[in-house]
């Protein structure tokens, strides 16, 4: 089928990509992590989970299925998002909890506007709230929403975030993180409010981008990553496709 955008393309092959590193791992795409070890059938959802990326990132590329993939992607992540991510954030402010919870808001976000691009009479009848211009309207300020905690960690943890700067790159690495951080704040904002809000999704989507291309693929390239690293490098390309998608949802 003819993509709806470039940014459809990339984030329906990311997703088959997920979706084969955790068949090949045998555990949760770092996008759905973190999962309690003692959870239910969680071996049956590490599959389950692989599944979906895989078929509905697929399905995104046939004319036929596309509107089918975008509503069980959607329902999925949104499933996710609401009874594991925002009662773990609620329940331990923590790090890990709230920025698990950006990256999923930032996937549920990419997947509704999909779901708004390829909606059915079917859909546009029974779920009208979150198709057309409401479903734009519910997932652009989520995105907004999400994008501002990935900023504050820049902050938060400077050191951490100073050392992955390349030492090639002009001014000092301090400024880099202050600088790239304070941009995804700004664009979080400028997301929600609606101001400037699709040069800031285009902005977001170069920024996330460069730090994939500049950061975590020359990590990954030089060999021996550590686990963390290679998480981040996935997480990167995901949110990366997903900013893309969201940006292309302004034209």
């Amino acid at each position: 089928m003819r993509s709806a955008s470039i940014g459809h393309a990339v984030f329906a092959v990311t997703l088959i990509g997920l979706g084969i590193l955790s068949l090949i791992q045998g555990d949760f795409s770092i996008i759905w992590q973190p999962v309690p070890k003692g959870a239910p059938a969680r071996d049956a959802l590490i599959y389950l989970s692989a599944f979906i990326f895989v078929a509905c990132g697929a399905g995104l590329l046939w004319r036929r299925t596309a509107a089918l993939a975008a509503r069980v992607l959607l329902i999925s992540l949104l499933l996710w998002f609401v009874f594991l991510r925002l009662p773990g954030v609620v329940l331990s402010f923590t790090v890990d909890m709230w920025w698990s919870a950006s990256k999923t808001a930032v996937m549920v976000a990419a997947a509704w506007v999909l779901y708004v691009w390829f909606a059915t009479d079917w859909d546009k009848q029974r779920f009208g709230f979150a198709t057309g211009e409401t479903g734009l309207r519910i997932a652009r300020p989520l995105y907004g929403l999400a994008l501002i905690p990935f900023g504050i960690a820049h902050f938060m943890y400077l050191d951490a975030t100073t050392v992955l700067v390349p030492h090639w790159l002009p001014l000092p690495a301090t400024v880099w993180a202050y600088l790239t951080g304070a941009a995804y704040i700004a664009a979080g904002i400028a997301v929600i409010v609606g101001v400037y809000a699709r040069l800031a999704a285009r902005l977001v989507a170069l920024e996330t981008g460069l730090i994939t291309l500049l950061v975590w693929v020359p990590i990954a390239v030089a060999g021996h990553p550590t686990d963390f690293q290679w998480g981040e490098v996935v997480v990167s390309i995901a949110l990366t496709a997903a900013a893309w998608l969201v940006a292309d949802s302004y034209r």
